[in-house]
């Protein structure tokens, strides 16, 4: 399994939408919205302008996609990580991971947030990615929490 990263351009952004669709969609269902759920193109381009985002490539088919921000001098977020559910559980999103702290080569602080009911995430962050729960925040009907990780 080859897993490589591309910079993603706004030709990518249908790509993308299916991807992001795939990979949200039982967050759709099970919290009734979903942030990355339901895109258009165009709001893909748009968020293409605001967002390093990567098209992360599995022996050459696009399988999921990273993306960060910068929140100040040497603090990121990372706004995305997904991956389509026939990709996940092989490392991707660890490696993924792995990929930002080397691309992000001034990186201090990184957070992320996801919803804190969802055990396998919140495994995955602490876990193999080395992150902690640095705070808990609520957004519609989900509890999320914010992972931090700091070197």
């Amino acid at each position: 399994m080859k897993i490589e990263y591309r910079q993603a351009v706004p030709a990518d952004a249908e790509v993308l939408v299916n991807i992001y669709n795939a990979a949200f969609y039982d967050d759709h269902l099970r919290y009734g919205s979903c942030p990355g759920y339901g895109l258009t193109k165009e709001m893909m381009e748009e968020s293409l302008k605001h967002h390093s985002k990567y098209v992360i490539l599995c022996d050459n088919e696009p399988v999921g996609c990273v993306s960060s921000r910068i929140l100040e001098k040497r603090s990121y977020e990372v706004s995305c990580l997904c991956v389509i559910p026939e990709y996940q559980g092989k490392g991707i999103g660890t490696h993924a991971i792995g990929f930002l702290k080397t691309d992000l080569r001034d990186w201090n602080k990184l957070t992320l947030v996801t919803p804190i009911d969802k055990k396998q995430n919140v495994k995955f962050y602490t876990e193999k990615c080395g992150f902690r729960i640095a705070s808990t925040e609520k957004d519609g009907n989900a509890e999320l929490a914010r992972f931090l990780i700091e070197r």
